[in-house]
């Protein structure tokens, strides 16, 4: 037999009946998204398909919609579940909703810390989205439970906010160091997967720093606002404030 007559066959790929030919491209210097928005805009503006010629983006792309549309029902989730739990905590509207306020603050840190690394928007950075919501909750957990301690013993709103930012000042800057230097190497990483460790620890970084921050400005600030405000047109006190002017 003579092998240089033999030619190989490609085989005949359908989809739902109708035949289908794949190219295979492998990204390694840009994201996803950004290569497939930029491929159709171009098949659109320079490539005149014949008449029942599409062309479909799968592969990684697909998977990337698809978590997408999944990470749409997620996240919402995960965040109502949080206030609800804090709520549960503090069975204070007032309180959950200024301890919540830590989230916002973080997003903006984590939103920043990816322009600054020209990142994309990617799944694992909205994992890492999710993660850091319970790390910025917990910081304020932390302050205004040692606000309402103080209050039961008796400290005015002011003096409790005040003697509190203080005193747990260390331990939130301790808490944000040890979660945020967890996630350094994962940051710098280049190995392999490195791709998808670095989008998630950036966004967790980048949170934790702005939280941490600004929680301790901002979320005593807002504890004294709505607390006196509360005070001041008899909204009903969160159980720890009942308990401190029934022992007064």
């Amino acid at each position: 037999m003579d092998f240089k007559t033999l030619k190989t066959v490609e085989p005949i790929l359908r989809d739902d009946g109708q035949r289908r030919a794949a190219l295979m491209v492998n990204l390694s210097v840009r994201d996803v998204e950004g290569y497939v928005r930029e491929a159709e805009r171009r098949i659109k503006e320079q490539v005149q398909l014949p008449e029942n010629y599409i062309v479909e983006f799968g592969g990684q792309f697909k998977n990337l919609q698809e978590a997408r549309t999944r990470l749409a029902v997620v996240v919402p989730s995960a965040l109502l579940l949080i206030f609800i739990l804090i709520f549960i905590a503090f069975s204070s509207l007032r309180q959950a909703a200024i301890i919540y306020s830590g989230i916002p603050l973080a997003v903006t840190g984590g939103v920043a810390a990816l322009w600054l690394r020209d990142m994309p928007f990617s799944i694992t950075a909205a994992v890492g989205f999710i993660a850091l919501s319970g790390v910025a909750v917990l910081n304020g957990l932390v302050l205004v439970s040692y606000f309402n301690q103080l209050r039961e013993q008796g400290y005015s709103v002011l003096d409790a906010v005040t003697e509190g930012s203080f005193t747990r000042l260390r331990p939130v800057l301790m808490t944000a160091l040890v979660a945020s230097l967890g996630f350094v190497p994962m940051a710098i990483a280049t190995g392999a997967g490195a791709e998808v460790q670095r989008p998630l620890a950036t966004v967790v970084i980048g949170g934790i720093v702005s939280s941490t921050l600004l929680t301790l400005i901002v979320l005593p600030v807002l504890y004294y606002w709505f607390e006196n405000r509360g005070a001041k047109t008899g909204t009903p006190a969160a159980p720890a404030e009942r308990e401190a002017i029934a022992a007064a």
